[in-house]
């Protein structure tokens, strides 16, 4: 889950959570303005990491969480204005936690009017559901009617760098709300 939180002197601060450390490491590592090249080397996320980025219209700060770190993401809620919530869609066995883990996201009183970005990545692999396949798995249209929060859903292959242009202005699209 990425979500952005601006803080006292008007810069913007952003958390990144996931059980998934290349899409993590993927945003984190290309900030879209050069050549995408390889696919950056990735570890999981034990804990917290900081990491600007610099977007079309301002500089802000990435705090990725760690999946493992779930059960305290709340402590990080405060004044966020966005979230990106990233799914292993490669993973089947995962969905439904992660559909939870996303469902608690929401309900949480300060992400009440966050705008929140799900994210399905590793859309590049073989063994990946249809886009379509995964959303009604999580009964995203469903999670789309009932949450307070506008909600969007875009797809991003970590290992090609497919769709991290849009996961980037829709960010700085978010920054600027």
């Amino acid at each position: 889950m990425v979500s952005h939180k601006c803080n006292t002197r008007g810069a913007s601060k952003n958390r990144l959570s996931s059980s998934d450390s290349v899409i993590k490491s993927e945003l984190t590592s290309r900030d879209g303005s050069v050549e995408l090249g390889e696919p950056p080397v990735t570890l999981p996320t034990v804990g917290t990491n900081l990491t600007d980025l610099a977007l079309k219209r301002k500089r802000v700060t990435v705090r990725e969480l760690g999946g493992c770190m779930g059960p305290i993401w709340s402590s990080y809620f405060s004044d966020c204005a966005s979230v990106i919530f990233m799914v292993d869609s490669a993973n089947i066995c995962q969905i439904s936690s992660s559909c939870i883990q996303l469902l608690s996201v929401l309900s949480a009183e300060p992400l009440r009017a966050a705008s929140v970005l799900v994210l399905f990545n590793k859309r590049d692999l073989p063994c990946t559901m249809s886009l379509e396949e995964i959303k009604s798995l999580f009964r995203m249209d469903d999670i789309i009617a009932s949450a307070t929060q506008p909600i969007t859903t875009l797809e991003l292959s970590a290992h090609s760098g497919q769709g991290l242009q849009e996961v980037l202005s829709w960010l700085d699209s978010a920054m600027t709300k």
